[in-house]
């Protein structure tokens, strides 16, 4: 039965994926020009770009292309680009950097919102508990490229105490560690918010059982009570929480490595939109929503173990 309880949500993400997948193709195809024209430039004469394209399957029906491309996937083959670049390897040299930057931001979202939220949920009533309800709103509300913004204003041109630039050195990475400062906090806050608010959410709702009544009634410490009685069975709404954020981490990645020149996967998204490259976007989208769905499949493993636990 667990297997099953398992299983079933898989399948409708692996189907969601593959549709997904299916309509970022063919609305990168339908944007105005082609990888052809972006690959050989404005003075390629249009035999050339015909040429081009039919070396390239665009001359080809989009069905045809798209399953041919997620065979291809299936097989280990991302396929290339339009200058024969080879997806797998520019994704590997680039998505480290996110991962490190993205990583980063979500370590800081987990240890800060973990800690916000069960001292917003411990102490209700009281004058932090009226200040984190505006403030988690205002986190949550303000966009990455506002709040980066904001940091490079206070921290980089008023104060200088951080750089806004990534400079970066052979190795891809930023050459200085205070280069990610910035960055991953513009990523962090509004996760930060938002997360906090799940947590005081999911631990107060489980503060109504039965067995966290019976712990109050005991006079256990409020510290036993949150690490044993709440917090267990409030992770999979938490867990669940966290692997949403890493998609608007991924999502927020490609605006924040752009504000702050940071050569991550966003800017690599954000070139392959710009050359029409439907392969090289759809890629990024399946590496991203592969991310997503491995977390989302672990929330749900917590989710089924916790339920067995409670029979």
């Amino acid at each position: 039965m667990r297997v099953r309880t398992i299983a079933l949500p898989v399948v409708r993400r692996v189907a969601l994926l593959v549709t997904l997948l299916a309509i970022v193709f063919v609305a990168v195809d339908l944007l105005p020009g082609n990888a052809a024209r972006s690959a050989l430039g404005r003075d390629a004469d249009p035999a050339e770009i015909a040429a081009k394209e039919r070396e390239l399957g665009l001359d080809r029906a989009l069905p045809a292309r798209f399953l041919d491309w997620l065979a291809g996937v299936l097989t280990g083959d991302l396929g290339r680009t339009a200058r024969g670049a080879p997806i797998g390897e520019l994704l590997a040299a680039k998505f480290p950097q996110t991962l490190l930057l993205g990583g980063l931001a979500l370590l800081l979202t987990i240890a800060c919102s973990l800690a916000l939220g069960c001292w917003w949920a411990m102490r209700p009533g009281s004058l932090g508990s009226r200040i984190m309800q505006p403030a988690s709103t205002i986190a949550v509300a303000v966009p990455e490229f506002v709040g980066g913004t904001l940091l490079i204003l206070v921290f980089s041109l008023a104060t200088g105490w951080l750089p806004a630039v990534t400079i970066t050195g052979r190795s891809g990475f930023p050459i200085a560690p205070e280069m990610l400062v910035l960055p991953v906090l513009a990523l962090a806050i509004p996760q930060i918010g938002w997360n906090a608010r799940i947590v005081r959410s999911a631990l107060l709702d489980v503060a109504t059982a039965p067995h966290v009544e019976s712990a109050v009634l005991e006079g256990l410490p409020a510290p036993k009570i949150l690490t044993r009685h709440l917090l267990p069975f409030a992770a999979p709404t938490i867990v669940a929480g966290y692997a949403t954020s890493v998609g608007m981490l991924f999502g927020g990645a490609l605006v924040v490595e752009t504000l702050f020149n940071y050569p991550g996967i966003g800017a690599v998204l954000a070139d392959s939109v710009a050359d029409r490259e439907a392969t090289l976007v759809t890629a990024v989208v399946a590496l991203t929503a592969l991310v997503i769905m491995s977390l989302l499949a672990l929330a749900d493993l917590i989710r089924t173990w916790s339920t067995g636990g409670t029979r």
